[in-house]
């Protein structure tokens, strides 16, 4: 994956937008000053928690920093006592979110920006302090959330006289309420619901047990990060720039209990994958771990990197600041880690990519690989590990041809390697592999022999380490870019940009393929809640980026068998796991093109 960095130029631009950013200007333009006002309804909390949805918070009289009242709110051991309202705003235009907490820990932010979302923060605030940020709306961002929260289980933190300055947003009349809400595919973590449209809604507003949990602008979702074999009730409401409708009716769910025989993914039924650029910085900028969207369920951290090829000790690094400006400490970022796994994410450290070549040719270069690997997870309290293997990482031995039964030391040692993980850390532990098509579907054609006449032991090599893991992978989301032309399952050649490429490649993991041609060697099919579509996210980010309507026809022909083209799969699969991007930071550069796809198809 593809990880070249800024010009200096870029640098220079990107570290004087730090600066402005950390000297509090914002450009405003002079109309934009004129129509700023206090758009925060109650930010006082003279009227209790009224405009607020704050389900572990309350008013009190002391300590107040102005006025009668003030927030106070308890966070629990599984709870940060989030408290929040969303407030209409002017697209393309700038605001500044201030506001005076005490306590430890408290967070101020934004989301839904259209742009960046922002938070500040204090470690320790025994007397009122004041938090600032700013922000910018993105072109057609009409409401954003504002919202103060503390730390699990850190006590009891305030907020009071909370402000968001800046252009008032147009208004309306709120739409309707929802109907037709229903609960389905319940899982031991998620639940999915649907819904019909509201007339005059933009955007719904998903309550569980009367908490506001997510706002989405389709018409379903999935919630995720629930507790196995609990009940949940279930309201939904429209939203647009007027308002919110009153709720829906209730509807209830209740969550399975897991299988005792294996581990369930804790992800959602359709899962999006990306890659944060935790290491290293290139022209699409640093993103801080706390301003990824909700919308991705899984975060790869790129990358942790060899001290050498062939010694198996795996160092994690995070960017400097000097190159990534805006970088946050190790405390804000494993803060951020445990808020996403809080919030039902999934957080892993890939290993390798495009630079960081493993070779675990020995039994001892195995063993630093396990103990180096586990330090990581352990030091951020990680979900598990993504196994981003380049270049000559995994190779052949001349005659090895049964990928049954691997016979080359490197892919001995790495199935082992992650077989000992995963027996380490138990069911729960996630592992996931993002190898590029010639390591994989290219087997079809030449494993064991090399293409083109020639030799090259790469074709294919993934496929006994796939093979041996099958049962602990949670996902195989195969880098469908960066690829020569490959030949499907009807005997053509596929080649990159458009769905068709998409749509051949998925294909023949769900559905098994003839390795090397021999149709008594016959590569099983993975099941189909292991697999996600690795695809760019920019034109910017690799060779074979689509538009989101290529996007939309490859999920259309894979999970409903519709708009596929000149190709005829083999089957019909609706719990396809989902898309995987490089990277969340090129998608946060293209304006989060690749993120709205996803959620406007999946929910």
């Amino acid at each position: 994956m593809d990880r070249a960095r800024p010009s200096p130029p870029a640098l220079a631009a990107l570290l004087t937008a730090t600066a402005l950013a950390a000297a509090g200007v914002t450009a405003l333009t002079p109309a934009a000053v004129a129509d700023d006002a206090d758009l925060a309804r109650n930010g006082g909390f003279e009227a209790g928690l009224d405009g607020w949805s704050c389900p572990a918070g309350t008013t009190v009289t002391s300590p107040v920093r102005s006025g009668a009242s003030a927030l106070k709110a308890t966070p629990a051991g599984s709870d940060n006592a989030r408290c929040a309202q969303t407030v209409t705003v002017r697209p393309d235009s700038s605001y500044t979110l201030s506001g005076h907490v005490r306590g430890a820990y408290v967070y101020l932010g934004a989301s839904g920006t259209g742009t960046t979302d922002v938070s500040t923060w204090t470690q320790s605030a025994p007397d009122w302090q004041k938090l600032t940020t700013t922000f910018r709306t993105g072109p057609s961002t009409t409401r954003v959330t504002i919202y103060t929260h503390g730390w699990y289980g850190t006590g009891a933190y305030h907020a009071d006289d909370i402000t968001l300055v800046g252009p008032g947003g147009e208004t309306g009349q709120p739409p309707v309420p929802p109907t037709g809400l229903t609960a389905s595919g319940a899982t031991s973590t998620a639940v999915t619901l649907s819904w019909s449209p509201a007339a005059g809604a933009t955007g719904y507003a998903v309550y569980r047990d009367g908490a506001r949990v997510r706002t989405v602008t389709g018409t379903s979702t999935t919630v995720t990060g629930l507790s196995p074999s609990t009940a949940y009730a279930f309201q939904v409401s429209a939203l647009n720039d007027a308002g919110e409708s009153a709720r829906s009716d209730t509807v209830t769910a209740t969550t399975t209990t897991p299988d005792p025989g294996g581990g369930d993914s804790g992800l959602p039924a359709h899962a999006l994958v990306g890659y944060l650029h935790a290491s290293f910085a290139n022209g699409s900028g640093y993103t801080r771990l706390a301003d990824v969207p909700d919308s991705w369920d899984v975060i790869d951290l790129a990358f942790g990197e060899p001290t050498s090829v062939t010694s198996g000790d795996i160092r994690f690094e995070r960017c400097p600041a000097a190159e990534c400006p805006g970088v946050e400490s190790d405390a804000e970022f494993k803060a951020a880690i445990a808020a996403k796994q809080a919030a039902g994410k999934k957080v892993l450290i890939s290993i390798g990519g495009q630079n960081g070549q493993v070779r675990l040719t020995t039994p001892a270069a195995r063993d630093t690989f396990v103990s180096s690997v586990s330090k990581i997870i352990d030091e951020y309290g990680l979900d598990g590990l993504d196994i981003d293997f380049e270049g000559h990482s995994l190779s052949l031995d001349t005659g090895d041809t049964d990928f049954r039964n691997p016979r080359t030391p490197v892919i001995v040692n790495l199935i082992s390697a992650l077989k000992t993980l995963k027996a380490r850390y138990g069911d729960d532990f996630v592992l996931t592999m993002a190898p590029e098509t010639f390591f994989v579907q290219l087997g079809h054609q030449f494993y064991g022999s090399g293409p083109w006449g020639g030799q090259d032991p790469r074709a294919g090599a993934y496929l006994p380490v796939i093979h041996a893991l099958r049962d602990d992978l949670t996902l195989l989301h195969v880098q469908d870019y960066n690829s020569g032309p490959i030949m499907g399952l009807d005997g053509q050649y596929h080649s990159m940009g458009g769905a068709d490429f998409h749509i051949a490649m998925t294909d023949m993991l769900l559905t098994g393929f003839p390795v090397a041609g021999d149709a008594n060697n016959v590569f099983p099919p993975l099941r189909p809640d292991q697999v996600a579509i690795g695809m760019p996210a920019t034109v910017n980010a690799g060779n074979g980026h689509v538009s989101p309507a290529e996007v939309t026809k490859t999920l259309n022909c894979l999970t409903r068998r519709t708009d596929c083209g000149s190709y005829a799969t083999h089957g019909t699969w609706p719990s396809l796991r989902g898309l995987m991007t490089w990277s969340i930071n090129w998608d946060r550069f293209g304006g989060w093109e690749f993120q709205r796809t996803f959620d406007g198809y999946f929910g």
